[in-house]
């Protein structure tokens, strides 16, 4: 039987699925795969959450099939795979709503100060809704920089609590709907919204691409909200931004590293939101993950072509998987 291991805990529909295929299915002892060696000796696949290097890839001679569980796949060496003829398949809309309800909480959290007010609360410190200042989302223009499917679907929320929503993206005819602008440049998106979300993948062209200098461009007072990748972001830029006043807030459930370390320059900065790369972890969605990454490992092993592949031509091309089919 063909042995799949999973590098950290997935809904258990997936790892019953697999099972049910007739799979032989491991936990990793640790998300640091290039760590096991013994571990990974007779593994067929792997359903990844976060990193899988070269070398962990190196050290599975027998492994011919990577479920990425969940978009981004900045975290896997898809590179080396290819090299290896091995198929990656991603997940890409079975979390899209529910990042999108999370980057629209934390627009809701920094605007009501909710981590401070619930503190206070605590204290027993009523007089606390008359020192801050609160802010309605209503009438506040929102830009959200990419329009994928999350970033479609903030739009659509946003739309809902009245927000004026303009979007950037390389491509203007990407699914605008009624009522969504289109910027013609991000520099003119920071200066005229009240809220920036960020929604696109992290790329060599997108890697810091809010540094002191797109900051200096933003509009005086604004929030800035990332529920896509840390790496999108220069943290210390972040911070002085945050400690000027420049920015109002901040809400973030990516970091550049992860977890946050006592050194991070983000560690003491004030109106910040932070929540632990959550956005995507409702039940609701790591069910439809866990249960597209057992399908399309079930479909590879069956010599069905796995949906949305990273690498289409290696699929094409090379069948790592002759020999290892159920």
């Amino acid at each position: 039987m063909p042995v799949c291991l999973i590098a950290e805990p997935i809904h258990a529909v997936g790892v019953e699925r697999l099972q049910a295929a007739g799979f032989t299915v491991r936990l990793a002892s640790t998300p640091q795969l290039e760590d096991i060696e013994s571990e990974l000796a007779d593994v067929d696949t792997i359903i990844v959450r976060s990193t899988l290097t070269a070398k962990a890839m190196d050290l599975a001679p027998r492994l011919s099939f990577i479920a990425n569980h969940g978009t981004g796949t900045d975290g896997v060496d898809v590179d080396h795979a290819n090299t290896l003829g091995i198929p990656v398949a991603v997940t890409p809309s079975t979390n899209t709503q529910s990042v999108a309800e999370h980057a629209i909480m934390l627009m809701l959290a920094t605007s009501r100060h909710l981590v401070e007010a619930h503190a206070a609360t605590q204290r027993g410190n009523a007089k606390f809704r008359f020192d801050v200042p609160f802010i309605a989302l209503q009438g506040k223009a929102l830009g959200i920089v990419g329009y994928g499917r999350v970033g479609r679907s903030v739009a659509q929320l946003a739309s809902a609590f009245g927000m004026n929503v303009t979007f950037w993206a390389p491509l203007e005819e990407q699914a605008q709907a009624p009522g969504i602008k289109f910027s013609t440049s991000l520099e003119s998106l920071f200066e005229t919204s009240d809220f920036v979300t960020l929604h696109c993948p992290l790329l060599p062209e997108t890697q810091y691409m809010i540094n002191d200098e797109s900051l200096e461009k933003f509009k005086h007072g604004a929030t800035l909200i990332n529920t896509s990748r840390g790496g999108l972001v220069e943290e210390h830029a972040l911070a002085k931004a945050l400690r000027s006043g420049r920015l109002r807030a901040a809400g973030l459930d990516v970091l550049e590293h992860e977890p946050m370390t006592t050194d991070s320059p983000l560690h003491d900065a004030v109106g910040l939101v932070l929540t632990p790369h959550s956005a995507g972890s409702t039940q609701d969605a790591l069910y439809a993950t866990a249960v597209q990454c057992a399908d399309n490992i079930i479909s590879a092993f069956s010599d069905v072509k796995p949906t949305h592949l990273k690498n289409d031509d290696v699929w094409i091309n090379r069948r790592r998987l002759d020999g290892a089919s159920i």
